[in-house]
């Protein structure tokens, strides 16, 4: 589950890695065929707008989608699995505007529509108790949350960033690193409260109509790590959310410049795979 601005399902990279709700995909227009409450979900939905469509208009979430996602097919990038179901949850607006509602509602749905993982490459505002309840939620439906540790270049052990900082065991925080393994200038960091790093400067994905752009951000070292837990759930089923989250920390590679900086190091995925 992609929570963010939405996803430009059509893209050619896209298209064939996107989850679908098939009770709606075939069902009848203007009825909710499944009973979920909400009506021609076939996507996933826009809890913004309130609409069924939760197409991309800002290209922030399409971004975040294509690192875990895009096709392996010789064309545009590869992401981190070449074989996935990507749900379209967008709460926020194409202007990057939305509410902490807006996105309760999209992990009450992705717990609802039986997620794996949430993608969550999005922070701001204080503690929120509901936020919390709702990701206590996901962690007892057995569903893993990535989230973005923020790009203040803040210590989130001094500082708290929601939701990366909520203690939820299911919770696993995401720092930014560059080209040389270095933490990313803008990154967030903390020993504490950071789990691992992953990379986020200057990284190609893709974004609306069928177009691709560079973009910055711990935002595009969160899907990262989520393709990763992605890739492990492919091999392992059985493993709690915790044992998930433990093993992508434990098998990251450790650095001298982020041995200070996160409870792990670099996210990698050839030592999860392996269990090496």
């Amino acid at each position: 589950a992609v929570i963010d601005t939405g996803v430009d399902y059509t893209h050619k990279d896209l298209k064939e890695n996107m989850w679908t709700n098939l009770a709606e995909l075939n069902g009848e227009k203007d009825v909710d065929d499944d009973e979920n409450g909400f009506v021609d979900d076939v996507y996933g939905y826009d809890f913004f707008n309130g609409s069924p469509n939760p197409i991309d208009g800002n290209g922030h979430g399409t971004h975040c989608a294509g690192i875990i996602g895009a096709a392996h097919d010789g064309e545009g990038t590869k992401g981190v699995m070449g074989n996935v179901q990507i749900m379209a949850l967008k709460f926020l607006a194409d202007n990057g505007a939305g509410t902490l509602e807006g996105a309760i509602q999209a992990i009450d749905y992705a717990i609802k529509m039986k997620a794996d993982v949430m993608s969550n490459s999005w922070a701001g505002g204080g503690f929120s108790q509901a936020l919390e309840d709702a990701i206590i939620a996901a962690n007892e439906a057995g569903i893993l949350f990535v989230a973005a540790s923020g790009n203040k270049q803040n210590d989130n052990d001094r500082w708290p960033t929601y939701p990366a900082n909520h203690e939820v065991d299911n919770v696993i925080s995401v720092g930014a690193m560059d080209g040389s393994g270095n933490r990313s200038v803008f990154s967030n960091y903390g020993k504490w409260t950071v789990h691992v790093h992953a990379p986020g400067s200057n990284i190609m994905s893709t974004v609306p109509r069928n177009s691709y752009r560079s973009f910055s951000g711990t935002s595009m070292a969160t899907p990262f790590v989520s393709g990763i837990a992605g890739l492990i759930l492919s091999q392992d089923r059985t493993k709690t959310v915790k044992e998930l989250k433990e093993h992508i920390i434990t098998k990251s590679v450790i650095t001298r410049d982020l041995a200070h900086l996160s409870v792990g190091g670099r996210a990698n995925a050839y030592r999860v795979l392996r269990d090496e």
